[in-house]
C-alpha cells in the first residue's frame, strides 16, 4: 500500500498532542484522527485507538510490521515538520484546524 495524501486536521501549540492527521492508502482507503504526541523521548506517532472496559487504550488501526510503521511515521512526520514550519513562517501562536 502507497501513501497517497496526508492531511493536517488540528496542529496543537501547547498541549501534549501537536497535530492530528488523516492519512490515505493508494487512493482507497483513510484513517483519521493519527496523532503526532510528546512521547517521554520526544516526538511519536500514535494511530487512533478506543478505550476498553477495562480502562486500557487498543490501537483500532496500527501497521503490523516494522517497515510499515516506518513508512507512514515518517510521512507523517515529515508533514508534521512542514506544518510546524509554515505555522512559524506564519507566525501561529494559538490552535489551528485545517
Amino acid at each position: 500500500m502507497k501513501i497517497t495524501d496526508i492531511r493536517i486536521r488540528k496542529l496543537y501549540v501547547d498541549s501534549k498532542i501537536k497535530a492530528i492527521f488523516s492519512v490515505t492508502f493508494d487512493n482507497a482507503f483513510v484513517v483519521h484522527d493519527v496523532k503526532v504526541v510528546e512521547g517521554p523521548n520526544g516526538l511519536i506517532v500514535a494511530m487512533p485507538s478506543r478505550k476498553r472496559p477495562d480502562g486500557k487504550y487498543c490501537d483500532i488501526f496500527h501497521p503490523i510490521s516494522a517497515d510499515a510503521r516506518e513508512v507512514v511515521s515518517s510521512a507523517i512526520m515529515a508533514a508534521y515538520n512542514e506544518a510546524v514550519a509554515q505555522a512559524s513562517q506564519d507566525g501561529v501562536t494559538a490552535d489551528v484546524t485545517a
